[in-house]
């Protein structure tokens, strides 16, 4: 029996959303790509599957070792989708620049912190060696 496992993912690429069609069969994969102008719509997709599917050019079918997964249990399967669906979070292009912007902001707040940290800790330890020796030459 043979198994066949198909995606379709869409993701953004500057300056264009590309979809990505992956079809496994068995331990064969092929793939093509799809160039999107602005972003597309769940049901521009769909109509351009059924439209267009035939024009699709697939590369040449490349051996792999895993096997297609395949979810008998069609709740799973739901959950899955909704999952993949829903990892983009925020949703338009300057959203998200503003969200990298922040998440660099704290990266680089963190390292100063972390710097500082080490500096304090660099000055008290050289204090307690200069109490060390102060104490032995009083004595």
């Amino acid at each position: 029996m043979k198994q066949i496992a198909a995606t379709f993912t869409v993701f953004f690429e500057a300056p264009f959303w590309k979809g990505i069609y992956e079809r496994q069969e068995y331990h064969n994969i092929s793939v093509a790509l799809v160039i999107f102008g602005a972003e597309p719509k769940d049901f521009e997709v769909a109509q351009f599957l059924t439209e267009h599917f035939k024009t699709l050019s697939f590369s040449n079918t490349m051996i792999t070792e895993q096997k297609p997964k395949v979810i008998k249990n069609y709740k799973r399967l739901q959950r899955n989708i909704k999952k993949q669906t829903n990892q983009n979070g925020i949703g338009t292009k300057s959203q998200q620049a503003l969200q990298q912007q922040r998440e660099l902001f704290k990266t680089e707040k963190k390292q100063n912190r972390m710097q500082q940290k080490k500096e304090i800790q660099q000055q008290q330890f050289e204090m307690k060696q200069q109490k060390k020796k102060q104490k032995k030459k009083g004595h």
